[in-house]
């Protein structure tokens, strides 16, 4: 488990260095096509200031997209604060604010940048309809996360990716409402190489952040398991939540992978899926698979 959260460490240092230098090179892209050297230095600008603004506000971008309120407190929900107190002091974890979103569709994620500074976010559906033995599966898994440090790496790059298809997105479409003469028409390779990063880069930057999130889902499923000490409680939990057919109306596909079940509907049946294609491009695990995994721990 210590090697895993050396490792997350690893990958979130990482992210954002490969995020700046992705970003220049973008930048260095659209100032040849356009040409135009500012360009360049904006996103200089753009992936240093992004890069700050991810590490220490990512969270509070999450709970404002997801139109959380709290932080909750024991006098508002004293059942609901001491499953999550009593399971911290079991995981040896500091208490996290306590946040809710108010919607009768079940889900739960967490998020924060370590376990001093976490949240766990839960809808008021998820109280309603789970049993006690069935959200504290949920709340170990989401714990779970927050000791893995899994938080830190998934909310960021929230706002990492979102960056990354919005400037995409906005210079290709800037590209072709563009009218260019046939003198400006020199360079022709690498005009191609910086149209092609910009048709790949928001592909690319979904498919890591997708690859991120199926691994640390089995890794939290299992820590939970280990924390609870009853792996059918959170087998059980996710079944009804994949079963219930209202979608989160404040999910959306940047934030889909926070979430312990894909809350997008549409494409949380796609992701039960055995095709490679299926699984490439889905946000989490089967909740078949999981269950399976699950079921077949032996907690002594």
């Amino acid at each position: 488990m210590y090697k895993e959260i050396d490792s997350n460490k690893r990958n979130t240092f990482f992210l954002i260095f490969f995020f700046v230098i992705f970003i220049i090179g973008l930048g260095w892209a659209l100032s040849y096509i356009f040409d135009n050297q500012f360009i360049l230095v904006i996103a200089v600008i753009i992936a240093v200031t992004q890069s700050w603004i991810s590490y220490y506000y990512s969270d509070k971008i999450v709970l404002t997209m997801s139109r959380a309120r709290g932080p909750i407190k024991k006098k508002d929900n004293p059942e609901l604060y001491r499953l999550v107190e009593n399971l911290c002091i079991t995981a040896g974890l500091p208490m996290p604010k306590i946040y809710m979103i108010d919607d009768s569709a079940p889900n739960a994620f967490a998020t924060g940048r370590n376990p001093d500074h976490a949240v766990v976010c839960f809808t008021t559906g998820i109280l309603q309809k789970l049993e006690k033995v069935e959200l504290e599966g949920v709340v170990a898994h989401e714990l779970s996360h927050i000791g893995n440090w899994d938080i830190l790496l998934q909310t960021v790059i929230v706002t990492l990716v979102g960056v990354i298809v919005l400037i995409s997105d906005f210079s290709l479409r800037t590209m072709f409402f563009r009218r260019r003469s046939d003198g400006e028409g020199g360079g022709g390779v690498l005009l191609l190489v910086g149209l092609l990063l910009l048709i790949i880069s928001p592909i690319f930057a979904v498919l890591i952040q997708l690859a991120v999130s199926r691994k640390r889902e089995y890794l939290a499923d299992a820590s939970a398991a280990l924390l609870t000490r009853y792996p059918d409680g959170l087998a059980l939990a996710l079944e009804k939540i994949s079963a219930d057919k209202e979608p989160l109306e404040v999910a959306n596909r940047a934030t889909a992978h926070l979430y312990i079940v894909n809350p997008v509907k549409k494409q949380s049946q796609r992701e039960e899926g055995n095709s490679f294609f299926a699984n490439l491009f889905s946000t989490h695990p089967s909740i078949k698979d999981r269950k399976k995994r699950l079921r077949e721990m032996i907690v002594e």
